[in-house]
Protein backbone atom coordinates (compact mmCIF):
# COMPACT_ATOMS: atom_id res chain seq x y z
CA UNK A 1 0.00 0.00 0.00
CA UNK A 2 2.78 2.39 1.09
CA UNK A 3 4.78 2.16 -2.31
CA UNK A 4 1.64 2.65 -4.51
CA UNK A 5 1.16 5.93 -2.74
CA UNK A 6 4.81 6.52 -3.24
CA UNK A 7 4.66 5.55 -6.57
CA UNK A 8 2.08 8.29 -7.24
CA UNK A 9 3.46 10.80 -5.07
CA UNK A 10 6.64 10.31 -7.74
CA UNK A 11 4.39 10.29 -10.88
CA UNK A 12 2.64 13.40 -9.90
CA UNK A 13 5.81 15.22 -9.14
CA UNK A 14 7.01 14.29 -12.34
CA UNK A 15 4.21 14.93 -14.16
CA UNK A 16 4.34 18.96 -12.23
CA UNK A 17 8.04 19.00 -12.87
CA UNK A 18 7.53 18.50 -16.63
CA UNK A 19 4.99 20.49 -17.33
CA UNK A 20 6.94 23.63 -15.54
CA UNK A 21 10.07 23.11 -18.24
CA UNK A 22 9.34 25.14 -20.92
CA UNK A 23 9.26 22.81 -24.02
CA UNK A 24 12.11 24.92 -25.94
CA UNK A 25 14.89 25.60 -23.44
CA UNK A 26 18.23 24.42 -25.47
CA UNK A 27 16.54 22.78 -28.33
CA UNK A 28 16.89 23.37 -31.56
CA UNK A 29 13.18 21.94 -32.37
CA UNK A 30 14.76 18.80 -33.73
CA UNK A 31 15.57 17.23 -29.89
CA UNK A 32 12.40 18.46 -28.59
CA UNK A 33 10.36 15.95 -26.65
CA UNK A 34 6.69 15.23 -26.38
CA UNK A 35 4.59 15.74 -23.46
CA UNK A 36 3.33 13.01 -22.35
CA UNK A 37 -0.37 13.01 -21.75
CA UNK A 38 -1.83 12.62 -18.43
CA UNK A 39 -4.69 10.27 -18.17
CA UNK A 40 -6.97 12.41 -15.27
CA UNK A 41 -9.31 9.35 -14.44
CA UNK A 42 -6.75 7.15 -13.22
CA UNK A 43 -5.18 8.65 -10.30
CA UNK A 44 -3.12 11.15 -12.61
CA UNK A 45 -1.02 8.16 -14.20
CA UNK A 46 1.35 8.76 -17.69
CA UNK A 47 0.24 6.57 -19.98
CA UNK A 48 3.07 4.53 -20.62
CA UNK A 49 3.25 3.72 -24.31
CA UNK A 50 2.66 8.35 -24.61
CA UNK A 51 5.87 7.64 -22.46
CA UNK A 52 7.51 5.29 -24.31
CA UNK A 53 6.93 6.44 -27.86
CA UNK A 54 7.86 10.15 -26.80
CA UNK A 55 11.30 8.01 -25.20
CA UNK A 56 11.72 6.37 -28.80
CA UNK A 57 11.13 9.42 -30.75
CA UNK A 58 13.55 11.75 -28.47
CA UNK A 59 16.06 9.02 -28.68
CA UNK A 60 15.91 8.58 -32.24
CA UNK A 61 16.11 12.45 -32.97
CA UNK A 62 19.08 12.88 -30.69
CA UNK A 63 20.83 9.50 -32.99
CA UNK A 64 20.14 11.61 -36.09
CA UNK A 65 21.52 14.65 -34.20
CA UNK A 66 24.93 12.74 -33.56
CA UNK A 67 24.86 11.36 -36.87
CA UNK A 68 24.85 15.25 -38.52
CA UNK A 69 27.06 17.07 -36.21
CA UNK A 70 29.42 14.20 -36.26
CA UNK A 71 29.46 14.48 -39.92
CA UNK A 72 29.54 18.63 -39.97
CA UNK A 73 32.18 18.24 -37.63
CA UNK A 74 34.26 16.15 -39.88
CA UNK A 75 33.96 17.38 -42.83
CA UNK A 76 35.44 21.12 -41.08
CA UNK A 77 38.48 18.97 -39.27
CA UNK A 78 36.70 20.61 -35.94
CA UNK A 79 36.89 18.44 -33.39
CA UNK A 80 35.32 21.42 -30.91
CA UNK A 81 32.49 22.05 -32.53
CA UNK A 82 29.64 22.94 -30.39
CA UNK A 83 26.69 20.93 -32.00
CA UNK A 84 28.75 17.89 -30.98
CA UNK A 85 27.76 18.69 -27.08
CA UNK A 86 24.28 19.23 -28.49
CA UNK A 87 23.55 15.63 -29.12
CA UNK A 88 26.70 13.54 -27.20
CA UNK A 89 27.45 12.43 -23.86
CA UNK A 90 31.23 10.91 -22.46
CA UNK A 91 32.55 8.82 -22.88
CA UNK A 92 31.32 8.44 -26.86
CA UNK A 93 31.17 12.36 -27.14
CA UNK A 94 35.24 12.47 -26.18
CA UNK A 95 36.28 9.30 -28.70
CA UNK A 96 34.42 11.30 -31.67
CA UNK A 97 36.13 14.51 -30.28
CA UNK A 98 39.65 12.49 -30.34
CA UNK A 99 38.93 10.97 -33.28
CA UNK A 100 38.02 13.76 -35.72
CA UNK A 101 41.07 15.50 -33.46
CA UNK A 102 43.53 12.69 -35.07
CA UNK A 103 42.25 12.70 -38.03
CA UNK A 104 43.42 16.44 -38.68
CA UNK A 105 46.37 16.53 -36.93
CA UNK A 106 47.21 13.46 -39.92
CA UNK A 107 45.64 15.99 -42.73
CA UNK A 108 43.11 13.77 -43.17
CA UNK A 109 39.20 15.22 -43.12
CA UNK A 110 35.62 13.34 -43.64
CA UNK A 111 33.89 13.81 -46.70
CA UNK A 112 30.75 12.49 -48.01
CA UNK A 113 27.68 10.88 -47.22
CA UNK A 114 26.47 8.62 -44.28
CA UNK A 115 23.06 6.55 -44.65
CA UNK A 116 21.62 5.36 -41.98
CA UNK A 117 18.08 3.92 -40.92
CA UNK A 118 18.15 3.34 -37.14
CA UNK A 119 15.66 0.93 -35.32
CA UNK A 120 14.59 1.30 -31.58
CA UNK A 121 15.54 -2.50 -30.18
CA UNK A 122 14.88 -1.40 -26.38
CA UNK A 123 13.53 0.94 -23.90
CA UNK A 124 14.56 1.18 -20.53
CA UNK A 125 12.23 3.92 -18.84
CA UNK A 126 12.61 2.27 -14.97
CA UNK A 127 16.03 2.10 -15.35
CA UNK A 128 18.25 5.11 -13.21
CA UNK A 129 18.96 6.98 -15.43
CA UNK A 130 16.16 5.77 -18.44
CA UNK A 131 17.95 4.24 -21.70
CA UNK A 132 17.13 3.62 -25.53
CA UNK A 133 19.27 1.37 -27.28
CA UNK A 134 19.18 2.06 -30.95
CA UNK A 135 20.47 -0.48 -33.48
CA UNK A 136 21.00 0.84 -37.23
CA UNK A 137 22.92 -0.66 -41.17
CA UNK A 138 25.07 2.66 -41.88
CA UNK A 139 25.98 2.57 -45.46
CA UNK A 140 29.05 4.47 -45.53
CA UNK A 141 30.66 3.92 -48.75
CA UNK A 142 30.26 7.13 -50.01
CA UNK A 143 31.64 8.43 -46.52
CA UNK A 144 35.33 8.71 -46.77
CA UNK A 145 38.57 9.68 -44.74
CA UNK A 146 40.70 11.78 -47.60
CA UNK A 147 43.44 13.85 -46.88
CA UNK A 148 42.40 17.35 -46.70
CA UNK A 149 45.24 18.80 -49.18
CA UNK A 150 44.56 17.00 -52.21
CA UNK A 151 41.33 14.93 -51.44
CA UNK A 152 42.73 11.48 -52.31
CA UNK A 153 41.28 8.82 -50.40
CA UNK A 154 43.63 7.35 -47.05
CA UNK A 155 44.40 3.95 -47.67
CA UNK A 156 42.15 1.42 -45.63
CA UNK A 157 39.69 3.59 -44.80
CA UNK A 158 37.21 2.51 -47.57
CA UNK A 159 33.50 2.25 -46.45
CA UNK A 160 30.79 -0.49 -46.42
CA UNK A 161 27.53 -1.35 -44.62
CA UNK A 162 27.99 -2.30 -41.11
CA UNK A 163 25.87 -2.98 -37.52
CA UNK A 164 25.99 -0.22 -35.61
CA UNK A 165 24.58 0.11 -31.76
CA UNK A 166 24.16 2.81 -29.90
CA UNK A 167 22.78 3.80 -26.57
CA UNK A 168 20.58 7.33 -25.64
CA UNK A 169 20.71 8.11 -22.20
CA UNK A 170 18.38 10.24 -20.42
CA UNK A 171 20.03 13.41 -17.86
CA UNK A 172 18.38 15.21 -15.39
CA UNK A 173 17.47 17.91 -17.36
CA UNK A 174 15.55 16.27 -19.67
CA UNK A 175 17.73 15.44 -22.63
CA UNK A 176 18.11 12.48 -24.44
CA UNK A 177 22.05 12.09 -25.59
CA UNK A 178 24.04 9.76 -27.26
CA UNK A 179 26.59 7.95 -24.47
CA UNK A 180 27.70 5.23 -26.42
CA UNK A 181 28.17 3.66 -29.62
CA UNK A 182 29.43 0.68 -31.52
CA UNK A 183 30.15 0.17 -35.35
CA UNK A 184 30.82 -3.79 -35.87
CA UNK A 185 32.95 -3.53 -38.78
CA UNK A 186 32.44 -7.18 -38.48
CA UNK A 187 29.03 -7.52 -38.86
CA UNK A 188 28.05 -6.62 -42.29
CA UNK A 189 24.16 -5.75 -42.84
Amino acid sequence: MRGRQLRRAAICLLAVVAAAMPATACASGREAVERPTVDRDDDHRIDPDVERRAAEKAALDAYSGYLAASRTAGLRSDPRAPELSRFLADPLLTRVQLSIRDAKEHGAMRTGTLKSDPTVTAVSLDAKPATVDIQDCLDTTGYRLVYAKDKRPVPGSGGGRHLSTATATRYPDGRWLINSGTTHRDQPC
